[in-house]
């Protein structure tokens, strides 16, 4: 069964989009609308014969996916067709809780759901939320999946899914191990998939200006670095990952920060941007060839996080098959990479130092000859794995109207 599939992924300030022919999987227009909500707000199109960009009338999301919309509809696709013919839309959703274990149809119960579940997600859902009302307006006729981010983490054992906290707020309360960056970590372990054992004991590293680790055995996420909120585990851009508790209360009561600034600190003023006053990794790796002091430590803080991540997962498996890198900073960092896996013999990683350093695209191993566990480089496409999985629930979904 052949379907146009639409994704949409609304952020805070953005909204990207894809649409493509399922399931051959070929793109037929991508894009992105960003700095929304700002004076300047500006959308990039991409298609099989142009690339463009253009200013926004108005700088939110409705009109950002209203101009979307004149843009697909006008479009010219193969098989002499006009318009797209969108069958289904996919959206990722941040956060699914405990109640989303899959991808999912949407429904108004849904939608209410993943309303009250804002509450996890305060920066992310409300937004995932609107996208799917807007896209409901624009294209009626399409069928609305969620994809959530939080769902390939429902594998996770209770033995690593919940916290030494009395078991009440744990269960009733909700306060556990979700887990975030599922579709990408989901997407690049399959990519590997093919050459693995089945029970095969692989460690995915996601290191953007948001990070996690995950633990992965027999293709079931284990364990995972990002717990109740995307806030804690390795370092990020902005926000610290791992940190005493203690360190909240005392900002708060010995140093007078309020609640609201101690959040502020440490989501938004913290991680690299904390150590270096930089985001980018690229300008940190600058500063650490030039001297400077801070951006070196940073640079070793980083690297020692994500080792002692490594470890952790390696002991909780048993062993280790396989590492791989994906996103911004794990695809393209050659100098981090390397970093990461020096000192890590014992565990049988051996990095090839010139295949690391080849900008390569596309998948391509960097491990040593000897290195007992293969080491990876994989692009993520958290956009085509939702695609993968909005095209599956449509195809086996009873009663749908076929487009």
């Amino acid at each position: 069964m052949k379907a146009r599939v639409l994704i949409l992924n609304a952020g805070s300030s953005s909204l990207k989009f894809h649409l493509l022919n399922m399931p051959e999987e070929v793109s037929l227009c991508k894009g992105m609308a960003e700095r929304l909500g700002t004076e300047n707000p500006l959308l990039k199109v991409k298609t099989s014969q142009a690339e463009w960009e253009e200013a926004l009338r108005a700088s939110d999301h409705q009109s950002a996916l209203k101009r979307i919309a004149e843009i697909l509809n006008e479009l010219h696709v193969p098989e002499g067709q006009e318009g797209p013919g969108i069958s289904a839309i996919g959206h990722r959703v941040v956060h699914g809780g405990a109640r989303f274990s899959s991808t999912t149809e949407i429904t108004d119960t849904v939608k209410e759901q993943i309303r009250e579940l804002s509450t996890l997600a305060p920066l992310h859902n409300p937004r995932n939320l609107e996208g799917i009302v807007l896209s409901e307006t624009f294209f009626p006729q399409a069928f609305q999946v969620a994809v959530f981010d939080t769902a390939f983490h429902r594998s996770i054992p209770e033995k690593a899914r919940y916290y030494a906290i009395p078991r009440g707020l744990s269960e009733s309360g909700g306060i556990q191990v979700y887990g975030f960056h599922g579709t990408s970590h989901k997407y690049v372990f399959e990519q590997l998939a093919p050459g693995l054992d089945k029970d095969a004991k692989v460690i995915s590293l996601h290191l953007g200006n948001g990070c996690s680790a995950t633990a992965i055995r027999g293709g079931k996420s284990v364990d995972h670095s990002l717990g109740f909120t995307p806030s804690n585990g390795l370092i990020m851009g902005t926000r610290s990952g791992d940190i005493d508790h203690g360190i909240v209360f005392y900002m708060m009561e010995t140093l007078g920060y309020s609640r609201e600034e101690v959040n502020d600190i440490l989501n938004r003023k913290s991680g690299l941007l904390g150590l270096t006053g930089y985001t980018d990794l690229r300008d940190i790796q600058k500063g650490a060839a030039s001297g400077n002091p801070e951006c070196g430590l940073a640079m070793e803080m980083v690297a020692y996080r994500i080792r002692k991540y490594i470890g952790a997962y390696t002991a909780a498996m048993n062993g280790l098959d396989a590492l791989i890198f994906t996103a911004g900073i794990g695809e393209h960092s050659s100098d981090l990479r390397k970093m990461v896996c020096s000192e890590l013999d014992a565990f049988g990683i051996e990095l090839d130092d010139d295949l690391n350093s080849l900008s390569t695209k596309g998948n391509r191993a960097i491990h040593a000859e000897g290195s007992r566990v293969e080491i990876w480089v994989i692009p993520t496409d958290e956009e085509l794995e939702i695609a993968r999985q909005t095209y599956s629930l449509y195809a086996d979904t009873p009663g749908v109207r076929r487009t």
